[in-house]
């Protein structure tokens, strides 16, 4: 399976967790969440509504950007919303969807992007939380995402706790396969078919329990590849993706 399949499955994979007449929200370093908005709205959800971090609603999207933060997702905007604006509608219960990046996630679905080691002596810093922290709890689907599955990434217990959910459990997607991760640990619902079940023992570093038949990712449509190719027509999910 060449790498183009691969990826465009994920992509489709992404685009498929955001329902029509949705209200979707990106933080920064989303350009990947972008490209599944995009994805979305040229293809099963048209009337999705698009909360842009750089302060725009329902930008027009035409063209995927290195930078999330670009000034060009500000074109073709039906409104202006602010930083505090997300917030308040996240806390409102007006935004079904985010999709959260880590450096580590655990079973438990607690996920770290703050440090390793520890906050008062770390070893390695990592980003940061930015807002994580609260819109992770007030987002009514929060789903996760790690695009380099690895032990390093999937880990038995995150070094630093920057976000947890404890109350839900949480979609956690890697360019591997479909985890669902919370209080009661984890469990594998699916694979990518590039992905055997004994690979993604081996790359990850929590414990997880398996049903006794797993899902297979389903392929992209024709039309679904050819909205991706057409908003990135860069290439640039190839770098972004494991």
């Amino acid at each position: 399976m060449s790498d183009d399949v691969k990826v465009n499955t994920l992509v489709a994979l992404l685009a498929r967790q955001l329902q029509n007449h949705s209200v979707v929200a990106t933080g920064v370093v989303s350009p990947l969440a972008i490209l599944a908005i995009a994805t979305a709205k040229a293809t099963h959800a048209p009337q999705l509504t698009y909360l842009c971090c750089v302060g725009s609603l329902d930008p027009a999207l035409t063209k995927l950007h290195r930078s999330s933060e670009s000034l060009a997702y500000l074109d073709g905007r039906t409104a202006e919303v602010s930083i505090a604006d997300l917030f308040d509608h996240a806390r409102r219960q007006r935004v079904d969807t985010v999709f959260f990046g880590a450096a580590e996630v655990d079973a438990l679905g607690r996920t770290n992007m703050s440090a390793l080691g520890t906050l008062e002596h770390p070893t390695l810093k990592f980003p940061g939380v930015a807002g994580a922290s609260s819109l992770r709890r007030w987002v009514k689907r929060p789903v996760l995402l790690i695009t380099r599955h690895s032990r390093r990434s999937l880990v038995q217990a995150v070094q630093v706790a920057t976000t947890t959910d404890p109350s839900r459990r949480t979609p956690l997607i890697t360019d591997l396969g479909i985890f669902e991760v919370g209080s009661e640990g984890a469990t594998l619902v699916g694979r990518h078919p590039w992905a055997t079940e004994a690979l993604i023992a081996e790359k990850t570093g929590f414990t997880y329990r398996t049903p006794p038949t797993l899902p297979v990712t389903e392929a992209p449509s024709d039309d679904t590849v050819k909205a991706i190719r057409a908003f990135d027509s860069d290439g640039l999910r190839h770098s972004l993706i494991s």
